[in-house]
């Protein structure tokens, strides 16, 4: 036990991190919706019906969609551009592990398993980190989208309004702002990473280059 926490504390913590705040999201955005709804002479919801509101979804969901599009860019971008002396760039000066041809390993016994199959399924599998980031920003782009378009009509109805069909709600500037708003944010964020690495230093991350490096050197 002592030995799966050590190699698995990353992730585990990240994703208690992730839960906690989530429940805290959905407390206080309950409390933020029922203060609405009282504000309008609504009963209140419960945590559960809460739970099945266009309010929890869409700001759930815009969320994720603005990380899942981040970091698959990212990812894609990284492959192709560079940035001098960045931890997190490759060195456009050498060739890197992670451009290495996976076709000289495919007799290597531990090599994964579409390594050492070949075919389609390796080229599928040389690009499953993008497929697969590019899949969760659309699956959470729907979910927001859908969130989004019974939040707008939940609160239409409350006020007297007509609803709106989803495809109206998604071409409305309402909802694209919902999404640039996160978005702008996100490619901030990754770029102040990519740039303050350059200069400055955390001893002891694999996201920063060693304390003593110059900052020309490039990559971890």
């Amino acid at each position: 036990m002592k030995s799966f926490l050590r190699d698995n504390g990353l992730s585990l913590v990240l994703m208690a991190m992730f839960f906690a705040f989530w429940v805290a999201q959905a407390y206080t955005g309950r409390e933020v919706e029922n203060d609405n709804r009282r504000e309008h002479g609504k009963p209140a919801l419960s945590m559960a019906n809460y739970l099945r509101s266009g309010h929890f979804l869409s700001s759930s969901a815009e969320n994720w969609e603005s990380e899942f599009l981040q970091m698959g860019a990212y990812v894609m971008l990284t492959v192709i551009l560079f940035q001098r002396g960045s931890s997190e760039s490759k060195d456009p000066d050498r060739t890197e592990k992670v451009d290495r041809d996976p076709k000289v390993s495919r007799n290597k016994r531990d090599a994964p398993w579409p390594v050492r199959r070949g075919g389609w399924v390796l080229a599928l599998y040389s690009r499953s980190l993008s497929l697969a980031f590019i899949a969760l920003f659309l699956a959470s782009f729907v979910a927001h989208a859908l969130g989004s378009t019974r939040a707008h009509n939940e609160e239409q109805l409350g006020h007297g309004g007509d609803p709106v069909s989803l495809w109206e709600h998604v071409s409305s500037a309402s909802f694209w702002f919902e999404s640039f708003q996160n978005w702008q944010s996100e490619f901030l964020a990754i770029a102040s990473m990519v740039i303050l690495s350059i200069f400055l230093r955390q001893r002891g991350s694999p996201e920063s280059k060693p304390v003593d490096a110059p900052h020309r050197e490039t990559g971890a």
